[in-house]
């Protein structure tokens, strides 16, 4: 369980009943989005309360009657899940800031211009979201932000996601560690290796980050690698 000094209140009313517990933040908000985590590495107690700041926990009639159970980490599972979770205004500023980032990278990473074919810089993309009064809300699923972000964008810059297929050709001295710093960051659609000890592949990468892609395989290959877009 996590200190009270680091817990929030998450709330949640149903049947002209309130039912409080209390969470870390950033914790309560991964389970929204999807991520399955111990309820008890979440919770500051393995109590429902009606009023939290007093300590007056809820009844089990009251439990019952609005869950059906009496059982904590279901009923606290439903309220992280469906209520609502007060943040001090650092905390949402910091969870927002956080979030924006990270939606700010992924569209950077998979998305170019179409006109150019080349990435838009995060400053560029941080630019038009701020000019689209895109708003963050750090409880949600970077998925789900990406989906509305880019909708906002497109009016106000040239946008797609898309991808990119390259052959690549690793000389027998660097082929062994070859795999692995590849598929850490492509899709590895096919490879062979070769009699010489080479190794062929052909990836899949995000269009956003090609220059990366090449500077990898140029490191990995010390400048001897060979590789060509396959349109």
């Amino acid at each position: 369980m996590i200190s009270l000094d680091d817990a929030v209140v998450a709330k949640l009313e149903s049947h002209g009943e309130r039912f409080e517990i209390l969470v870390d933040p950033d914790l309560a908000a991964k389970i929204r989005q999807g991520e399955e985590i111990n309820v008890e590495d979440v919770v500051a107690a393995l109590h429902v309360f009606e009023n939290a700041s007093q300590a007056e926990r809820a009844s089990d009639e009251s439990l019952k009657k609005v869950f059906k159970t009496t059982e904590f980490e279901p009923i606290a599972l439903q309220i992280i899940k469906k209520g609502e979770i007060h943040l001090t205004a650092e905390q949402r500023k910091i969870m927002t800031a956080e979030k924006r980032r990270q939606v700010i990278t992924f569209i950077a990473r998979n998305a170019v211009n179409p006109q150019t074919g080349h990435p838009h810089p995060p400053q560029r993309i941080e630019l038009a979201m701020g000019e689209a009064k895109v708003h963050i809300d750090p409880f949600r699923s970077v998925e789900e932000l990406v989906k509305d972000t880019m909708k906002a964008l497109r009016p106000l810059i040239p946008i797609k996601f898309d991808e990119v297929k390259v052959a690549v050709r690793i000389p027998p001295d660097y082929a062994p560690r070859a795999y692995g710093e590849i598929s850490s960051v492509a899709v590895i659609e096919k490879d062979e290796w070769q009699k010489d000890g080479s190794w062929i592949c052909v990836v899949v990468i995000p269009a956003g980050i090609q220059t990366e892609f090449y500077d990898l395989i140029n490191r990995i290959s010390q400048g001897n690698a060979e590789t060509k877009i396959i349109k």
